[in-house]
């Protein structure tokens, strides 16, 4: 069984690489105040419950997350679980600290009629913290991780319960905020504990088609390379990817399809150092193997709403199977995994916000929108659940400016979007170059 000491010294470890002494010593201080807060307490696998805040911190820690982030983890769990207050918490580590941790903790002072109705009201609470400070839902998420991993220690039930609620709200939070790295691994893992025998037997079946596979991304990531090595492109990594069982799961659920047909499709991801690198290295591609009509897609151009950026686009390659490849910068890359949360990493509050912070911030406009027409918290975390799985259509104006609407969207729809007055005053469409009445 590991210490509380052998956590907080990993904590150290990877602080050290991008932290001043000064804030790690404020760490330190933090650590020493939670520890003795939480002592005596243990977690349900039967560990110093301290363990668990510092876990929290250090996969905030592999992020890069600025210091206050990291002492809010270590202090997460501190308003609901022991004495200590929000006053005195205030007065020993400040404004900023205090209102990530209180945002992060539920409430405990309150009755609930049922357990929906206090998830909805918890939900609504960090949502209104997170719209101060985005931080709030980075530590959230980091604390739902590190319960999912350590899951096996509660009754049947709460895993049940916890996997459902991961899978509806907090791995498409972490979807939505770009958080690639958080929002795989909580599937996975909600996945695992909700439906635990049909994780077991997916798992067995991609380990049983997994040796022919190898070999045929091999044999194209050998095809690839030595094309590109013709050219003056900087290739930084090239590597085959997997689909990770939830996406899977669901891929065979939603589309119908047998394992055999989905793990047909075989991909590959390639980074590069230069978004022109990018463009150059499509056209080679496409000169390699075929392009299967419809299936490419630029989100360099055009990013996801999560601002995710790469070109995707389907080629026929050896002995007629589809290759998915994928191809992007190595920052795209690094945003990909990390990213609202890569914005925190060395960052300048004089800096500008990025694309990905301005449509988060636009996300997290609507959702308190949202949360102003709920009658109930429980009509607001059902309306949120609907709008985190957003499925935009992208239409370009005459001037080429571009406007992301849900799809679904009308003509009328886009003309209001544009400007209220052509909403008001339009009476036709253009078509296809003809006329079309509304």
């Amino acid at each position: 069984m590991q210490r509380a000491s052998d956590f907080f010294s990993k904590l150290k470890q990877q602080l050290a690489s991008y932290l001043s002494v000064q804030q790690i010593a404020e760490v330190v201080k933090t650590y020493q105040f939670a520890y003795l807060a939480h002592d005596g307490q243990l977690r349900a696998s039967g560990v110093p419950y301290i363990t668990h805040p510092v876990a929290v911190a250090v996969i905030l820690a592999e992020l890069h997350l600025d210091c206050d982030s990291i002492n809010a983890a270590i202090l997460h769990d501190v308003l609901e679980d022991t004495a200590v207050d929000k006053a005195q918490l205030l007065a020993e580590f400040g404004g900023t600290v205090t209102e990530l941790v209180d945002g992060v903790s539920t409430l405990t002072h309150m009755s609930f009629g049922s357990r929906a109705e206090e998830q909805a009201e918890n939900f609504r609470k960090m949502i209104l913290a997170m719209s101060r400070d985005i931080r709030v839902i980075i530590v959230k998420l980091a604390d739902r991780l590190h319960n999912m991993r350590t899951l096996g220690s509660v009754s049947r039930e709460k895993q049940r319960r916890k996997a459902l609620e991961t899978l509806e709200i907090y791995a498409p939070i972490a979807h939505r905020l770009g958080m690639h790295m958080f929002c795989t691994e909580l599937e996975d893992l909600g996945f695992y504990y909700l439906y635990p025998i049909r994780y077991r037997v997916l798992k067995e079946s991609v380990y049983k088609a997994r040796g022919n596979r190898r070999e045929m991304i091999h044999s194209l990531m050998q095809n690839v390379q030595k094309h590109i090595d013709k050219s003056s492109i900087n290739i930084i990594d090239v590597t085959g990817r997997e689909k990770h069982l939830y996406s899977l799961y669901t891929k065979m659920r939603l589309k119908d399809l047998p394992f055999s047909e989905i793990m047909d499709v075989y991909a590959l991801r390639i980074v590069v150092s230069e978004i022109t690198d990018c463009y150059q290295l499509l056209g080679i591609v496409h000169d390699l193997y075929k392009p299967i009509h419809n299936r490419f897609k630029d989100y360099i151009a055009i990013p996801k709403a999560n601002g995710y950026q790469s070109l995707h686009t389907t080629l026929i390659g050896p002995y007629g199977v589809p290759v998915e490849i994928q191809i992007r910068t190595e920052n795209m890359d690094y945003m990909a995994e990390r990213g609202i949360a890569a914005h925190w990493v060395y960052k300048d509050q004089q800096e500008a916000p990025s694309a990905a912070e301005t449509k988060t911030r636009s996300w997290l406009e609507g959702v308190l929108d949202i949360q102003k027409h709920a009658g109930t918290s429980l009509e607001f975390i059902e309306n949120v659940k609907v709008d985190l799985y957003p499925t935009n259509i992208y239409v370009f104006t005459p001037t080429g400016k571009i406007f992301a609407l849900p799809r679904g969207a009308t003509v009328v729809d886009f003309a209001y979007a544009v400007h209220t007055d052509i909403g008001n005053s339009c009476i036709t469409a253009k078509i296809n170059r003809r006329l079309s009445p509304l």
